[in-house]
């Protein structure tokens, strides 16, 4: 069945691995995030957007993907303590910050089991 005219689909071309991580950062877009969080059983709106715009800007200014600490202190700045908690964060990547949240952001799979901890 083919996509919607209005809707976006990934390219052949776009090379992803096995879990469907993006094997090339360079490869990501606005609409490929959307894809990719379609795929993953989500919308990407509001605070999933907002994680999701902070982990490609982190890489682009790092070239290194956020820990999940440096993620929850972003939350603390703009959200407040109340809502910068891993609980939090699993709310809104059930799968996990790793999982999810890096892979709609177009990194590779980490490697690092820190990014979840």
């Amino acid at each position: 069945m083919a996509a919607p005219a209005n809707q976006f689909k990934i390219p052949d071309t776009i090379e992803r691995d096995e879990e469907g991580f993006l094997l090339y950062t360079e490869d990501w877009s606005p609409e490929l995030a959307k894809e990719l969080a379609r795929e993953a059983g989500m919308e990407l709106e509001g605070e999933r957007l907002k994680i999701v715009s902070y982990v490609r800007e982190y890489f682009e200014t790092h070239q290194a993907v956020p820990e999940a600490r440096t993620v929850l202190k972003h939350m603390k700045e703009i959200w407040g303590e109340h809502r910068a908690t891993r609980k939090y964060l699993y709310q809104l990547f059930p799968r996990g910050y790793g999982q999810q949240a890096c892979k709609i952001a177009g990194m590779r799979k980490p490697r690092k089991l820190m990014l979840d901890v």
